[in-house]
């Protein structure tokens, strides 16, 4: 069995959509970054690579490279789960936080969970995403960013 973590804040800005999980939410804001800025997917992205010791989202999905621009990170999902699977391992469950002030998750995160579930090939209770907000404190918590943290548990696969 391997663990890794993984974490990811962006900017949120006006004239961008806040897509998280792969789901837009509707909001005034989005978060801002190379790609659709899918703070989740790229905390879960960094804690599955870090488990199969593969390195970071920026090495294999460089924000300097155009062909990342504005991409749908369920892709870049896809892809690493893709790296993992050839490195060996499993995912065998997920666990993950965003941290965000503004919209209300709730009605979100079983659409979320279900859209990692079907990218992944995973059941949804292998999926865990749990909504928190920072209470008025830091940048995040005055609402102009939002964080995810993920937590992710391999296992080598067997022939």
């Amino acid at each position: 069995m391997r663990v890794g973590q993984g974490y990811d804040i962006h900017q949120l800005v006006a004239g961008r959509p806040l897509i998280l999980g792969g789901v837009e939410i509707p909001h005034d804001r989005g978060a801002l970054g190379h790609s659709d800025a899918d703070a989740l997917l790229h905390a879960i992205i960094d804690a599955m690579l870090g488990a199969a010791c593969l390195g970071d989202i920026g090495t294999h999905f460089s924000p300097k490279k155009q062909e990342f621009a504005n991409i749908d990170s369920t892709i870049l999902l896809a892809r690493a789960q893709e790296m993992v699977t050839n490195a060996g391992f499993t995912v065998q469950n997920i666990d993950s936080s965003i941290i965000l002030e503004a919209p209300k998750l709730a009605p979100h995160i079983m659409p979320m969970r279900q859209r990692i579930a079907d990218v992944l090939a995973l059941e949804i209770g292998q999926i865990s995403i749990k909504a928190k907000t920072k209470e008025g404190l830091d940048a995040t918590g005055q609402g102009q960013a939002v964080e995810a943290q993920a937590v992710v548990l391999l296992s080598e696969r067997h022939p």
